[in-house]
């Protein structure tokens, strides 16, 4: 709500096993009096998992696709984040307690990097998180409809996403008052 000055927040989280899903048959154009149409049936070709960060101030998202998305994936992406941020700035970030955050060798990491803050959301109330938003964006425009031949291919269509994405950023503003949320 109100950080620290010479600070840098950001809204961390991964989307994992999104899947590069091929349809057996092209879906049927639409036309007037029909939606367009896809098949139910798919081919499977391989998962990804997106690591992001949403920066609160200025609205940017920070993205990485990763095979998996363990402890190791996790240190790297917190280097890449450390890599972005400019030195002397407080870094903060708001994730969930997934394991892989507080596991012993990211523990032992941040300890070297005391600049880095972690702040967990509570257990249950990941939805608190803002980079959610924009991986319910990225699923509505991006990945329902779409179809891809492989991970490569997935891989590349969330990159541009991003790329656009970040091209015009606008933080996100919570205009619900707490008591009408609760």
């Amino acid at each position: 709500m109100n950080p620290p000055e010479k600070a840098v927040v950001f809204c961390m989280n991964e989307k994992t096993q999104i899947q590069a899903l091929d349809r057996t048959q092209p879906g049927l154009p639409m036309k007037k009096g029909r939606c367009g149409t896809m098949t139910h049936d798919y081919k499977r070709n391989g998962t990804t998992s997106l690591f992001a960060a949403l920066n609160l101030l200025e609205g940017t998202v920070i993205g990485e696709c990763n095979p998996r998305h363990r402890h190791q994936e996790f240190l790297k992406f917190l280097c890449r984040l450390e890599r972005e941020v400019p030195q002397g700035v407080a870094l903060h970030l708001i994730l969930d307690n997934y394991g892989t955050h507080k596991h012993t060798d990211v523990k032992k990491w941040l300890e070297k990097l005391p600049w880095f803050k972690l702040h967990f959301t509570p257990t249950s109330s990941s939805w608190l998180n803002l980079v959610k938003r924009v991986f319910g964006e990225l699923t509505q425009k991006q990945l329902r409809r779409g179809v891809f031949h492989s991970v490569p291919e997935l891989i590349d269509t969330i990159d541009q996403y991003l790329n656009v994405y970040n091209e015009g950023p606008k933080p996100f503003v919570c205009t619900a008052k707490v008591e009408d949320i609760l």
